[in-house]
This record gives structure tokens, C-alpha cells and sequence, in this order.
């Protein structure tokens, strides 16, 4: 059986590395993007790597917000086009692969995956 000790342990742990993850990236990072112009019968496939041959992770429908580590492919740093319109950024990473920061089958375990810009836009608040 496990013990108390042990699991406050293992959760320290983890936190450790969870904030090591962000420490390492700016206040910005985590920035709000949304699913949208996917067809209202399907989903966008959130993918282990860039490619659209790489194993699907989860999918989520047009509205789903997503968390994006900032890093998409083609040298577009989500950071640095924050302050653009919502249709340059869109524009941007429209034909590129950007990195999401989520958790696929809602148990905790978050992880990076990637999606394919055409489908996401700046979050609208």
C-alpha cells in the first residue's frame, strides 16, 4: 500500500517539474487560441508530432479552447505576433503546425501535441 508520505512525495515531484516546464518559458507563453473553421461534423486533431501522418492524440470541436506553448513550425513564435490583429496571427500560422499544451484523455497527465494552424484562431473574449 501506498503511503501518505509517499504520494505527497510523488505530487511535489511532479509540481517540481511541471514549474521547471514554465519557468522556462515567458509569462506569455500559455497563450489562448480556439478551434475554428472545422466542419461543424468533425474535429481538429490534436497529433503526437507535426505531421498529419503522426498518431492523433484527441480532437476537439470549432469553440474548443486551446493552450499553445507558443512554438509553431516555419519560425512563427505565437510571443512575438501577440500584438497583431487576430487575421495577421491567423494568417501567420495558417499553413504551419503550432504546439498545444493539453491533456487528452482528462486524467492530469498533460502533454504537448500539435495542431494544424489553418484550424485555430486567437481566442475571442
Amino acid at each position: 500500500m501506498i503511503g501518505f508520505r509517499s504520494v505527497l512525495i510523488s505530487l511535489a515531484m511532479v509540481a517540481v517539474g511541471l514549474s521547471s516546464k514554465v519557468e522556462g518559458a515567458s509569462a506569455s507563453t500559455f497563450v489562448a487560441w480556439e478551434v475554428a473553421g472545422v466542419a461543424w461534423n468533425d474535429v481538429l486533431n490534436a497529433r503526437a508530432c507535426p505531421s498529419s501522418s503522426s498518431a492523433i492524440r484527441a480532437g476537439y470541436p470549432n469553440g474548443t479552447r486551446l493552450q499553445m506553448t507558443g512554438r509553431c513550425m516555419n519560425g512563427v513564435d505565437l510571443q512575438r505576433i501577440a500584438r497583431w490583429s487576430a487575421q495577421r496571427q491567423s494568417n501567420a500560422v495558417r499553413a504551419t503546425w503550432c504546439q498545444i499544451w493539453h491533456d487528452p484523455q482528462q486524467n492530469g497527465r498533460w502533454q504537448e501535441g500539435w495542431v494544424y494552424g489553418k484550424f485555430i484562431r486567437p481566442a475571442r473574449f
